[in-house]
């Protein structure tokens, strides 16, 4: 009724048929005698002409950029051919023209050119549906679907099996807070939002099936990121019965690069993918989600800094990073470099020197640097030269590691070192099972529900903060791609592991009654891991903004623009589900 082709596949070959096709107008051009319509759909673009006929010329009266219309003719050739897109060859010699959904005069943005990616975010948000219309946009989306399909396809192929698990749930220390959903049949009690489904799964392997996946929405009321989204995000969540930290690896080695390479041009690296202890990471790269592609290293030189005089250093830990050639840049370059480390990154200031040709050491703290040390740093650490070297200093290890690794990752930035045009993955192993909180309290560091390396002894002998626990995480170009562990399926070891951070038996028993009743019952030993959904999707559209590849996300503040949501609700309906809103004002 409304089209028999749509707006990408007509060519040469249809040259003499009437046809239909329907789409949104997005351009008309008036050339006084004749009119000319792009007329756009998801698959394309199609050219109509209207001619000097006074009937057509009616019928087109009224038409708008972004107005839907159907339009009905004959199939011409061209005579100015567009050679850029499938249909360029011929264009719609226009019959009858239909409004079928009409649009207002004015838009509030220019809805599908690169004008659009200049427009205020929180605009397109409030118009998302004209937003998605936006070429690049609606691909990104499409390509999500691909996506997804391909997961599902490889999952299945791999013996797993789809469940889907509550989103009414109970609350759980996933490591944010909970999403509250109050109950209307049990007063003064609530359900929460799953943060992942990770209880679910883990009794799913208790049932006894034997892998299990699906792609889970997962609920955190956290603070929004570039690359996550506030409230609600999907990850392929999986598990697998009888399985080591191993049997996880060779899954995530093997969906993670079959996916991006059905899905981009760009280089991929297959597994097995480079293992990196959390250690290692936070000392050479100051950060446990290492963007590979960047070839700088932070070293360890507090030794060389001891019975210096230069005092900002003494007795601090002080790591380097050496940039080759990185002498070539002129003195402009290391006072922004310093600017960055002050402004953005807080650290009290950012020390340096370069090194020329010959060896000889110039700006910066180049005064504090004796022979004795420069030899030192040639012997060690192979500093070449024609190189500069970046110096930062700090009384903890913690915060020293974290201005060198922004320092790196900036580094890397301007100077174009990042690899082009490639996903670099790796994985981040022997997580801290601890870590103390900001109040000094010994706290889960990753997932508590994760087996702690050396069992029940580690536990009961080790200091806390010294045991490791089989977790890990999948790192592609500087992005956390996947979380997992092997999970603590010993009621016992479970127990004590809750009690170390704080937990009673009887806590652990209230809040994981589930999982704590069916350890009792023969529980297989299981791992899995969650590959994020939207940041995979990222990386492949190659974006930036993980609310590019998302239909219909919230802002930077969380708010749904578009659908004006949170919002308040009416007086009864809080009174249905027992509540009184008390806000301070």
């Amino acid at each position: 009724m409304y089209r028999d082709h749509n707006c990408g596949e007509l060519n040469i070959k249809n040259v003499g048929e009437k046809v239909t096709i329907a789409g949104w107008i997005q351009k008309i051009r008036n050339l006084g005698a004749m009119q000319f319509i792009d007329l756009r759909d998801e698959f394309g673009i199609t050219q109509a002409v209207i001619s000097d006929n006074e009937d057509i010329k009616k019928q087109a009266e009224g038409l708008v950029t972004e107005c839907v219309v159907s339009i009905t003719g004959t199939v011409v050739e061209r005579s100015n051919k567009n050679t850029k897109i499938p249909t360029g060859e011929i264009e719609i010699d226009a019959e009858q023209i239909k409004i079928l959904g009409k649009c207002k005069n004015v838009l509030p943005f220019e809805v599908n050119s690169e004008v659009a990616g200049e427009v205020r975010e929180d605009l397109r948000l409030e118009y998302r549906f004209l937003d998605l219309r936006n070429e690049k946009l609606h691909k990104n989306i499409l390509l999500r679907s691909k996506i997804m399909k391909t997961l599902r396809r490889r999952m299945d192929e791999l013996g797993f099996t789809e469940i889907q698990t509550p989103i009414l749930a109970n609350s759980s220390p996933e490591g944010a807070r909970d999403f509250l959903v109050p109950s209307r049949l049990h007063p003064g009690e609530f359900y929460a939002l799953p943060q992942a489904p990770q209880q679910f799964k883990q009794l799913l392997m208790v049932s006894g099936f034997n892998k299990y996946y699906q792609i889970a929405p997962c609920f955190r009321d956290e603070d929004p990121r570039a690359d996550r989204a506030p409230g609600e995000f999907y990850q392929l969540d999986f598990e697998m019965s009888f399985a080591e930290q191993e049997d996880v690896f060779k899954v995530l080695e093997d969906v993670i690069p079959t996916v991006f390479k059905e899905h981009t041009n760009w280089k991929v690296e297959e597994g097995p993918f480079i293992r990196i202890p959390y250690k290692e990471a936070m000392e050479k790269y100051g950060i446990d989600k290492p963007d590979l592609r960047n070839p700088l290293i932070i070293q360890d030189v507090s030794k060389l800094f001891k019975n210096s005089d230069f005092n900002a250093f003494k007795d601090k830990i002080v790591k380097m990073i050496v940039v080759p050639n990185g002498a070539e840049q002129g003195r402009k370059f290391f006072d922004n470099m310093t600017d960055f480390a002050k402004q953005e990154v807080g650290a009290n200031g950012l020390a340096w020197i370069k090194v020329d040709k010959e060896n000889a050491v110039s700006g910066g703290i180049a005064k504090f640097i004796t022979p004795e040390m420069l030899e030192s740093l040639n012997r060690e650490f192979k500093l070449e030269p024609n190189a500069s070297v970046f110096f930062m200093a700090d009384e903890k290890l913690e915060t020293v590691q974290k201005i060198a690794g922004l320092i790196r990752i900036e580094l890397g930035k301007r100077l174009d070192l990042i690899q082009k045009n490639i996903y670099k993955f790796c994985l981040i192993v022997d997580f801290p099972m601890y870590e103390l909180s900001d109040e000094g309290k010994i706290d889960f560091n990753h997932n508590p529900f994760s087996m702690p390396q050396g069992g029940m002894e580690a536990l009961e002998t080790k200091d806390p903060l010294d045991i490791l626990a089989y977790q890990y995480d999948v790192v592609c170009n500087g992005y956390e791609m996947a979380s997992g562990a092997v999970r603590n399926h010993d009621p016992e070891l479970m127990v004590k592991a809750f009690e170390i951070a704080g937990y009673s038996e009887e806590e652990v028993e209230n809040r994981f009654g589930a999982l704590y009743n069916a350890f009792q019952y023969g529980t297989p030993p299981h791992a899995g891991a969650a590959p994020g959904l939207d940041r995979m999707v990222m990386l492949i559209a190659d974006s930036d903004n993980i609310r590019e590849v998302i239909a219909f996300p919230k802002n930077k503040k969380a708010r749904d623009l578009m659908m004006r949501a949170p919002n308040t609700v009416m007086e009864n309906q809080l009174k249905d589900v027992h509540i009184k809103v008390d806000i301070e004002k």
